[in-house]
């Protein structure tokens, strides 16, 4: 079995029962943020308080595909909300069945709609005007030829002058920030020891994932998880964006909004789809 052939089989199962208790830190706001004002800045898709047109004319159709924001990787759909409550018309995705239901237990009558669908295999609708994929999830496919699947099908249905907003992790993080290394934390209602590993020759960073979850009964439960990932450069989304009709609009350090330099541990870019 090879590594990514055990992500489809052993991640975010029961991960999925604590993961937004275990990312409370994360900052989903500043992230939601800077996804709404690159949308506008660089996109075609509007806010639903922002279009105006006659819903039965075939321009508001059209109108509608170039509103649709597809959120690729959306786990329980922190971000996929944030995005709906701004106003966009926005749909999540994700391969694990165990986080869209955390998605749809979190919707609060939303009627956000979630697909259970590979990021390498998209099977979409219609067209859309905006795609983002954020908190490491393109790192997740480990083979050149996954990221290359996933690119064309995001390119396949994202409207020409559309966006696709993504972060990844680097090389520079696995290797220097994480590295060999274990992680342990004790939490009243769910405890986990994370230990790392990095293989550099072939740039696949595995994390064994033990947690301990707290049972109604008061009893803790045991889980484990395998989770796989590669980092991604610069040189990677610049081959990425041009084999499959992209434009590179920026590609800046996620943490400073500045050039990416030698240390940049997560990198944020912004693609455009070619007329």
């Amino acid at each position: 079995m090879n590594s990514d052939e055990k992500h489809i089989t052993n991640s975010y199962q029961a991960f999925a029962s604590v993961y937004d208790e275990l990312m409370c830190d994360v900052p989903y706001d500043a992230w939601t943020e800077r996804i709404d004002r690159d949308i506008k800045r660089y996109g075609i898709s509007k806010t639903k308080t922002e279009c105006t047109r006659d819903l039965e004319s075939e321009e508001a159709l059209l109108e509608s595909e170039r509103n649709l924001v597809m959120d690729l990787g959306c786990g329980t759909g922190i971000v996929t909300r944030k995005l709906h409550d701004m106003g966009y018309d926005v749909f999540g995705i994700d391969s694990s069945p165990e986080m869209l239901t955390r998605a749809f237990d979190s919707d609060e009558d939303r009627g956000i709609m979630y697909l259970n669908q590979d990021m390498r295999e998209l099977d979409l609708y219609s067209t859309i005007g905006s795609a983002i994929c954020i908190c490491d999830s393109l790192n997740y496919l480990v083979a050149d030829e996954d990221l290359d699947e996933a690119f064309s099908g995001i390119s396949k249905f994202l409207y020409p002058g559309g966006v696709f907003i993504f972060d990844c992790n680097t090389s520079y993080k696995y290797r220097e920030s994480i590295g060999e290394s274990t992680i342990a934390e004790a939490g009243e209602d769910v405890s986990f020891i994370w230990e790392n590993y990095y293989d550099e020759e072939e740039n696949v960073n595995e994390y064994d994932l033990t947690l301990f979850i707290k049972r109604e009964d008061g009893l803790y439960e045991r889980a484990e998880e395998t989770h796989f990932q590669r980092g991604i450069e610069i040189s990677d989304i610049e081959r990425l964006s041009e084999e499959h009709g992209f434009e590179t609009v920026c590609i800046l350090d996620s943490d400073t909004e500045e050039k990416v330099n030698d240390k940049t541990e997560r990198i944020y870019a912004v693609l455009r789809k070619k007329s």
